[in-house]
């Protein structure tokens, strides 16, 4: 085997269909069981289309999800601050879409077994550590239902993406600690409902310190209703451990959004059609000094964990599985390779985790917040001017690599 990918979220489905397109042989072994569809809403934006559209499954993608028109951003009072074309819309060749992430990973998933064939994807399979060699490198599993040790698999090249709590991070600095907390609780859930504005509309409004909400349709639906994807981040110094699939409480962020009764929207009864909620804290890391020990590197979120505060997280990884696989292509030396790899995507990964912590997208709506003094105004223009947000909106764009500017040049 040439290369053996941990884990099969985004990222590491990415790798093995690009992987298999440059004839690069791999196999994928995930902890789950199968490969189901979970979780709720995700955007990708145009960098990342731009390198999945090479896949052929962007069309995929688009028919299951939303092609988003315009991104938009509101105080609590419902009032406009800023409104901006997004995607084709706004002239890139390649759209952004809102779509369920278990959408995206069965599209994904199946893509590659259409291509590679079943035996590329091995689950039910927990990687508890890996070891180095001088020519291979080796992971050692255990089945996931029994517990029982699994003879351990080599392969020149290991890449682990297997998430924020990564065992193959661990394993390399067993002294970095948890997550770290950014005293923001996120409680997320899907609900079916009416379009609101234009139907492909991704809208975030209010600010922390009170509540803020980041909502967007994921799925059409035949009768004319959609499924919005939304997220309530509230300011709040108490968070459990980082947990997906942990059930939220209505009652313990509901009040902030009692009153978003606006015209086009009401938040607070999206929030209660809900059929399940979500609590997760917001969290990410430190960046690295190096992601890359031997025959064995990092991918995603085992290698960058971001604050999800410009639709940035999952599309990172993306990019970073085209840059591996080029760097793997186009080197005959596995060390040469990662370290290709590793300086092409650590310092842009680790800015793009600062620029999230400090000013990401939205933090437009904390300008408005503070110079509004949280009230109502009369005119946008009084309080913040159009060549302030413009400044703002490009500045993260060309952090993330999703100016117009940026994608042309590197058509």
């Amino acid at each position: 085997m040439e290369v053996l990918i941990i884990g099969a979220g985004i990222g590491g489905l990415t790798l093995g269909l690009m992987l298999h397109r440059a004839g690069i042989a791999f196999r994928i072994h995930e902890t789950a069981p199968e490969i189901r569809p979970i979780g709720v809403g995700i955007t990708i934006l145009p960098h990342a289309n731009k390198e999945l559209a090479a896949l052929g499954v962007v069309e995929a993608m688009a028919a299951t999800g939303v092609v988003a028109k315009e991104s938009c951003f509101y105080t609590r009072h419902g009032q406009l601050v800023h409104k901006e074309a997004v995607g084709t819309f706004a002239g890139y060749e390649w759209p952004q879409i809102q779509i369920h992430r278990g959408d995206l990973q069965q599209i994904l998933y199946r893509a590659l077994i259409e291509r590679a064939g079943a035996q590329s994807v091995v689950t039910g399979q927990r990687c508890v550590r890996v070891e180095d060699g001088p020519d291979h490198a080796s992971a050692h599993f255990v089945d996931t239902t029994t517990g029982a040790a699994l003879p351990a698999v080599q392969a020149r090249v290991i890449v682990a993406a297997d998430g924020i709590h990564s065992v193959v991070r661990r394993q390399f600095y067993p002294d970095e600690g948890p997550p770290i907390y950014s005293g923001v609780n996120m409680w997320r859930g899907v609900t079916v409902a009416k379009p609101y504005l234009t139907g492909q509309s991704y809208m975030r409004g209010g600010w922390l310190t009170h509540g803020k909400m980041v909502i967007y349709p994921i799925r059409n639906h035949a009768d004319g209703t959609q499924l919005i994807n939304w997220v309530a981040e509230i300011e709040t110094p108490r968070h459990d451990r980082q947990d997906w699939n942990k059930v939220g409480r209505l009652e313990d962020f509901i009040g902030a959004f009692e009153e978003w009764r606006w015209d086009f929207l009401d938040v607070p009864a999206l929030i209660r059609g809900a059929a399940q909620v979500l609590e997760y804290p917001m969290v990410d890391r430190d960046p690295l000094p190096r992601w890359s020990f031997g025959r064995v590197t990092l991918l995603g979120d085992a290698a960058h964990p971001m604050y999800p505060r410009g639709s940035n997280g999952a599309g990172q990884s993306i990019l970073d599985a085209r840059c591996l696989t080029d760097c793997l292509a186009a080197a005959g030396d596995v060390h040469a390779a990662l370290k290709t790899y590793e300086a092409a995507r650590l310092p842009a990964t680790a800015a793009v985790v600062r620029t999230n912590r400090s000013g990401p997208p939205d933090a437009i709506l904390r300008e408005v917040y503070e110079r509004s003094g949280d009230q109502p105004f009369a005119d946008i223009n009084d309080i913040i001017s159009p060549e302030e947000i413009a400044a703002m909106m490009n500045s993260y764009k060309k952090v993330a690599g999703y100016d117009r500017a940026s994608l042309e040049a590197r058509r």
